[in-house]
């Protein structure tokens, strides 16, 4: 696996260090001492120093943007840490047929000894445009829920599921003659652990060898995108990813990667998570403070380089759709960079519902501190109630977009 740059340890050491040397001098003798002295607010202060190196910043002229660009791209290439040996070639052990499409099981070996199976929703009447998406679920999540298939039917037994669901996104992408490829997360699904979603100890595991979980998640998807590449009835040119929820994560680690990508769905609330981090530091009626997030998302040095909003505006100018919601002003500085990119109609987003009138809905500049999860939550407009998989804002987009897309190799 690849390692850090040398670059990219220094830089994080340095920043390391110059926050630390801060804090130090901060505890002098002739210096107050400070109102927080625990070591939790110490290292808050910290993390508050080491401003991500590559934040987009809505002053960066046009013309910068490419390299600006080409240093996110490497900055989480060194980050996902990727294999350097190529993964053995998928193979296909099954099909059935279904109303309109034929569905498939086939299996990659991204790690060579552990299969993983991904599900191929081919289309009867292949559309013109040969666009395929490849389907990344949420937490809990499985790929036979979002190809419409049976809880649990691995080997695609049978008949399909009796009842479309809103998080079927393959299903919903095949019925509009799309290609779909529809895959499990770590830990979830058919790959959970005997059927226990276990995905803390695995991600521990992947961290003390200097991985993650991300880094594994998106090597899996990327192992199955670059075979999508190789399909007859695919052009490798008009593939979309669609993520909902955590399945956003490696959505945006292969948009930075992977630069032929067409387009992408972005299907939950859009945060800067550093932000996310440290104002989550309320304390309960035990007196202890808020936690930022399982260690499933953990990727050591991601927040020194970029966040989250970073990323979506480095996706510019290929069409982005975001659908629920969030901070107004992350979409602004998101739109600022896809207005200098000249493709200021490639990126929308929507709120929740209930969050659709601006005049319902909040906007800072930067969140307060002291915030319990649930204030969160309402600070940055999300409905947790309905989050769910916004077929009803990505369906006409997705139909604008095939209208727009250029002839097909």
């Amino acid at each position: 696996m690849k390692k850090y740059s040398a670059a990219a340890v220094a830089l994080i050491a340095a920043m390391c260090a110059g926050c630390l040397v801060a804090s130090a001098a901060s505890g002098s003798e002739d210096q107050p001492t400070p109102v927080y002295n625990s070591t939790r607010s110490a290292v808050e202060r910290v993390m508050k120093r080491a401003v991500p190196r590559l934040q987009y910043d809505g002053g960066m002229p046009a013309d910068s943007l490419d390299a600006w660009r080409e240093a996110m791209s490497e900055a989480m290439r060194g980050l996902m840490r990727h294999p350097d040996a190529p993964a053995a070639s998928p193979r296909k052990v099954t099909e059935s047929r279904r109303d309109g499409y034929v569905i498939e099981r086939w299996e990659s070996f991204p790690l060579d000894e552990n299969p993983v199976a991904y599900f191929v929703m081919r289309p009867d009447s292949a559309d013109v445009s040969r666009a395929a998406v490849l389907c990344i679920p949420g937490s809990g999540q499985t790929k036979e829920l979002l190809a419409g298939e049976r809880s649990g039917n691995f080997m695609l037994d049978g008949e399909a599921d009796s009842i479309v669901r809103r998080a079927a996104m393959g299903l919903h992408f095949v019925k509009r003659g799309l290609t779909a490829v529809v895959v499990d997360n770590p830990c979830f699904g058919e790959q959970s652990d005997g059927g226990v979603y276990d995905d803390i100890t695995p991600s521990r595991f992947l961290l003390e060898t200097g991985w993650s979980y991300l880094g594994l998640a998106s090597w899996y998807d990327k192992v199955v995108l670059d075979w999508m590449k190789t399909q007859p009835d695919i052009d490798k040119n008009r593939i979309i990813v669609s993520g909902f929820s955590l399945g956003t994560e490696p959505m945006m680690a292969l948009g930075l990667l992977d630069s032929s990508i067409y387009a992408f769905v972005y299907n939950d609330f859009l945060c800067r998570t550093r932000e996310r981090a440290l104002v989550l530091n309320a304390r309960d009626e035990d007196g202890r403070r808020g936690y930022p997030n399982s260690i499933r998302h953990l990727i050591p040095g991601f927040l020194t380089q970029f966040d989250f909003p970073d990323i979506v505006a480095a996706l510019s100018p290929r069409p982005v759709i975001c659908t629920e919601g969030g901070l107004d002003r992350d979409f602004r500085l998101i739109e600022d960079a896809y207005r200098k990119s000249g493709a200021p109609e490639a990126f929308e987003w929507h709120h929740y519902a209930k969050y659709a009138d601006e005049a319902s809905r909040t906007d800072y500049d930067a969140l307060p501190d002291g915030l319990s999860r649930d204030e969160f939550y309402r600070m940055v407009n999300v409905d947790g109630p309905n989050h769910y998989f916004k077929m009803e804002w990505v369906g006409p987009w997705l139909d604008r977009l095939l209208r727009s897309m250029p002839t097909a190799e």
